[in-house]
């Protein structure tokens, strides 16, 4: 009988990290420290050092980071965010919640990231900040972005939650940028057990203000300087993410293996759109997907053989109800991204991914994607 194909095996790494993992939660169940306790701090210096940031703020979740970031740019109602229609949600909720428009450029259709040659032209007096999606693990291009964003005066914040872990130019994503923000979710390429994130920068006065937004505004015990969330990552998540730091570059070695094996083995299917890698950095592969022509009769057709998939993501936006009467569509419309939303499909993808798993996926893609 053959065995399930899991989409993302978190019971495969939890068996190989077990007693590490375990001793880590042991010991906060010791000193009983749930909240702030000592392993939160302990983790922002890891991730201090793994990116080269200057400071780390660990928080609750990868959509609170956002939050934060935008919180401590004093992002107003009326101001304007240029940042993708094709991405998760919170990017664009984010801005929404602090009253301000999300403005959407549309994607590079190879690596469904925002387009900066794009950029410049939906800038105008209301930008005050650009928002770019390092999506699917593959940092954005950055560099090109900056330049623009430093041209007019603006912050650039990295929507990392895909991509940690990913290098750009000889440097780590959440470090590329004014603001890098990522998330810990269980299915990110370094994620716990439930929710969590991080920001990262280098900015010394926008660190205070975030470590300050995310105790409520809390300059000192109870005297609140400033608007704030209630925003930390608890210390039990902080512990099994730093359990699994002891193997993640192990990890992210491995899923750099997984996705070029599917690279090569897929390269010759001509119906397939396979993703792009820019020869200036890598792609952690925080979702493998390929684009296809009659999308749901190939998830029909994988299904019936077994095949884990899902769609990342079907439905822009611009065009979500929630959020397509608040939003503006930047001069020239997302035409990429509407037509990408139709073909995506995601594979399975995670570090504990075997050969011959990865060889059952691949062989069914190829017998059903015509």
């Amino acid at each position: 009988m053959t065995s399930k194909i899991e989409f993302i095996d978190l019971k495969s790494q939890y068996a190989a990290l077990r007693e590490t993992i375990d001793a880590r939660i042991q010991r906060v169940l010791d000193h009983g420290q749930y909240i702030m306790g000592p392993e939160v701090r302990e983790l922002e210096e890891r991730l201090e050092s793994l990116t080269g940031a200057k400071h780390c703020i660990t928080v609750a979740s990868g959509t609170e980071a956002l939050l934060i970031a935008l919180m401590a740019l004093d992002i107003q109602p009326g101001d304007e965010v240029i940042t993708t229609p094709f991405t998760f949600v919170a990017t664009a909720e984010v801005i929404v919640l602090r009253g301000a428009t999300p403005v959407f450029v549309d994607i590079q259709p190879d690596t469904c990231n925002i387009d900066p040659n794009l950029i410049e032209a939906a800038i105008t007096p209301r930008t005050r900040a650009i928002m770019p999606v390092s999506l699917y693990g593959q940092p954005a291009d950055m560099d090109e972005i900056n330049a623009i964003a430093a041209k007019h005066g603006l912050p650039v914040i990295e929507d990392a939650a895909q991509s940690f872990g990913a290098t750009y130019k000889g440097r780590k994503s959440c470090n590329l940028s004014t603001i890098g923000c990522t998330s810990f979710f269980p299915s990110k390429p370094l994620g716990c057990y439930g929710d969590g994130g991080a920001i990262f920068t280098s900015d010394d006065a926008l660190a205070k203000a975030m470590r300050e937004i995310r105790v409520h505004g809390q300059e000192r015990r109870y005297y609140h300087a400033r608007i704030g969330v209630g925003g930390r990552m608890d210390t039990v998540q902080c512990a099994i993410v730093l359990a699994k730091l002891t193997h993640f570059e192990a990890e992210i070695e491995r899923r750099l293996a997984s996705g070029e094996r599917y690279l090569e083995s897929l390269r010759d299917v001509p119906a397939l759109q396979l993703p792009a890698v820019r020869h200036d950095r890598n792609c952690v592969w925080g979702q493998f997907t390929i684009q296809v022509g009659e999308r749901d009769a190939v998830l029909d057709r994988l299904s019936a053989r077994g095949i884990p998939t899902a769609v990342h993501y079907p439905v822009p936006l611009h065009q979500q109800p929630a959020y397509r009467d608040l939003c503006r569509i930047a001069s020239g419309g997302v035409g990429n991204a509407e037509k990408v939303a139709d073909s995506v499909i995601s594979l399975p993808m995670h570090a504990y991914l075997s050969a011959e798993v990865q060889n059952r996926v691949v062989s069914a893609v190829r017998d059903v994607v015509r």
